[in-house]
């Protein structure tokens, strides 16, 4: 169990240090441009291909793994995000706007090719390295990883602002590959033999990426729309009402912002404990009743907002109760995905996972935008409801434990 544990802490120390620079990142680009003169439509098509690669490196990725061992992809992704930041540091404020969109876009593509494989490899690592038989270590070891992303990727916003201001843009991304390089080579040597190989002997097929298992699927349709819910008003919708409605500065909306980020993480962390009093282990029934919990605080916030009763208040109390329920469903699917996947093929099992939830990220953030623009913020919550909804309403279908869970 101590490789086990040596091995663990190597694989989220190296997803630490890619998250630092993948919130460091996003914040850089976007000050970069904008201090630059660049229009928001300009700075969000920056984004796009981000997201939107995603969906095909989860897809891609797990296959990759399975194939060739987590170590492989791991590293891949590692390796990438160093190129892409060095790559980044190039850009010629004297270059033609189109150009410098074109070229950030392509980077930006890459950037979230490495994300993504890093992701998948890590959480895939997870159940390679803890005991088949410790369920109650595999949800402490996923919701600790998962909730420290989230709470480092908070923290990479201040970091890219505060390089961007001692380093300025081509330092700050060139410091950022340094400190990813010494990772990569620090968790190369250490690393145990246990992700070295493909997790199956026989050789995937690329159409096993789609997985047979219903309930694999019926989690991953449930994810999209969980995640959309979320996106569909944080992304756009809240920050342009904090600035246009509230009157607040950008420095307070992203701080605001980056806390909150760096909160949700936590709870993550901490969400085995928080539900430790229940008798069994998570299982569908622990999902539908939280994504419940959810329904009531959007609806809550959604009222008090059309209303406009203490509205600020009701968006930020609102904000923070929804940000405690969301990262427990977050940190439940996240144990979930693990717990149903299979053994010879949890990598493309997670690497399907987590494409239904970049396709949910992606609608989210298009949605975001048209649901500000015809219905502001209400009807951004009001969307993220029908979202909610239909995410419970797939959730019906996952299977529940007939057994009192075993001590861990």
């Amino acid at each position: 169990m101590s490789s086990a544990i040596r091995n663990y802490a190597l694989v989220t120390g190296a997803y630490w240090g890619f998250t630092l620079t993948d919130g460091a990142l996003r914040m850089l680009v976007l000050l970069h441009f904008y201090a630059l003169g660049y229009s928001a439509f300009e700075i969000a098509l920056l984004f796009v291909l981000y997201e939107f690669a995603g969906i095909i490196t989860n897809l891609v990725g797990g296959w990759l793994a399975q194939a060739r061992g987590l170590r492989f992809t791991l590293f891949a992704g590692l390796i990438l995000q160093i190129a892409s930041l060095t790559a980044l540091s190039f850009t010629n404020p004297d270059w033609l706007p189109a150009v410098s969109v074109a070229y950030v876009m392509g980077l930006q593509a890459a950037s979230g090719v490495a994300k993504d494989l890093t992701k998948m490899s890590s959480k895939s690592a997870i159940k390679v390295l803890v005991p088949t038989e410790a369920k109650g270590a595999l949800f402490r070891w996923v919701a600790l990883l998962t909730g420290s992303k989230n709470a480092l990727k908070g923290v990479g916003f201040f970091l890219g602002g505060a390089l961007l201001s001692w380093l300025g843009f081509s330092g700050a991304l060139l410091a950022m590959a340094a400190g990813l390089c010494i990772t990569l080579i620090a968790v190369a040597l250490s690393l145990g033999a246990e992700m070295s190989g493909p997790t199956n002997a026989l050789k995937p097929k690329f159409r096993d990426v789609f997985s047979p298992d219903r309930k694999i699927n019926i989690l991953s349709a449930a994810r999209l729309f969980l995640f959309g819910s979320r996106d569909i008003w944080f992304v756009v919708g809240l920050p342009v009402f904090l600035a246009a409605e509230l009157g607040w500065s950008h420095i307070e909306v992203g701080t605001y912002m980056a806390a909150w980020v760096i909160g949700y993480g936590f709870i993550q962390a901490i969400a085995p404990k928080m539900l430790r009093a229940q008798s069994h282990e998570p299982d569908g029934r622990t999902a539908r009743l939280w994504i419940v919990a959810l329904i009531a605080v959007t609806v809550a916030i959604a009222s008090a907002v059309q209303q406009g009763f203490a509205q600020e208040f009701a968006v930020l109390a609102g904000l923070l109760v929804f940000g405690v329920v969301f990262a427990i469903n977050s940190s439940l699917h996240s144990y979930l995905i693990l717990a149903y996947a299979d053994g010879d093929k949890v990598a493309m099992n997670v690497g399907f996972y987590y494409m239904s939830n970049a396709m949910g990220r992606l609608a989210g953030t298009i949605l975001s935008g048209v649901a500000y623009f015809y219905g502001g913020l209400v009807g951004c919550l009001v969307t993220s409801i029908a979202f909610l909804t239909i995410s419970w309403i797939i959730s019906v279908a996952l299977p529940i434990h007939q057994t009192p869970a075993p001590q861990s």
